[in-house]
């Protein structure tokens, strides 16, 4: 019988908006060439229409698929307690890796010291498995690919539901415009961000700052106006 091998990634790790995403599939060993066949690659790689239809063939083919969503609030609860995102990570890898139940793991790592990930991991399975954890893997393992392809599929669907709730956001990362207009225009109608958003993030504390600055600046400009001094105290 072929040995089961487990590949997991996430999606939305970075993202200030949204869930992070992880996802484990799983595969017999001799049906791994099935997956190059179908043309599966790093997510980044593929358009969103190409990774919808890969996700639905990758389902059909596989032996087990396990997603993991973690919410905005429970990342913000999280990292509040003392427990970093790399952790949060590890965390809920190994329940997916207990469900699944592999004889060998193949994780994309977010941590630049893949031993203690990978050890991080293994210290904390109730079902013992070889596990590896690699950078890149999701380019160098058609498996982890498959998981690539999954938690961002999975994640495209829950950051479209919530735009229907909340608007258009754009893609949830700091990196983008229509996501930094989309924090700055809430945070200034309802004073306070709703639970999709990552508040630990530095990013919102940049905005607070800012809007305060913004505030200050308005307030001394004021009391010169008033008071027609030179520094805006009257002196």
């Amino acid at each position: 019988m072929s040995e089961i091998v487990a590949g997991i990634d996430e999606a939305g790790r970075g993202a200030i908006i949204g869930p992070m995403t992880i996802a484990g599939v799983s595969i017999s060993k001799d049906k791994l060439p099935l997956l190059e066949k179908l043309g599966v690659k790093d997510s980044k790689e593929l358009s969103h229409p190409r990774r919808i239809k890969l996700a639905m063939q990758i389902e059909k083919l596989v032996k087990d698929i396990v997603v993991i969503k973690v919410e905005a609030c429970r990342i913000d609860s999280y990292r509040n307690s003392g427990t970093n995102l790399n952790q949060i990570e590890a965390n809920k890898m190994v329940e997916i890796l207990d469900i699944i139940k592999p004889d060998e793991a193949i994780i994309d790592s977010p941590d630049v010291n893949t031993n203690k990930f990978r050890l991080r991991i293994e210290n904390k399975l109730m079902h013992k498995c070889r596990v590896i954890a690699e950078h890149k893997a999701d380019k160098n393992h058609k498996i982890v690919s498959a998981a690539s392809i999954i938690a961002k599929v999975e994640r495209e669907k829950a950051i479209e539901k919530l735009k229907k709730k909340y608007g258009d956001f754009g893609p949830g990362y700091t990196s983008n415009e229509i996501t930094i207009r989309w924090l700055k225009e809430w945070k200034e109608k309802h004073n306070d961000y709703p639970d999709i958003v990552r508040k630990t993030w530095i990013t919102v504390s940049n905005i607070e700052s800012r809007k305060k600055q913004s505030f200050l600046s308005r307030f001394l400009g004021l009391r010169k106006d008033e008071c027609g001094g030179r520094d805006g105290f009257g002196t």
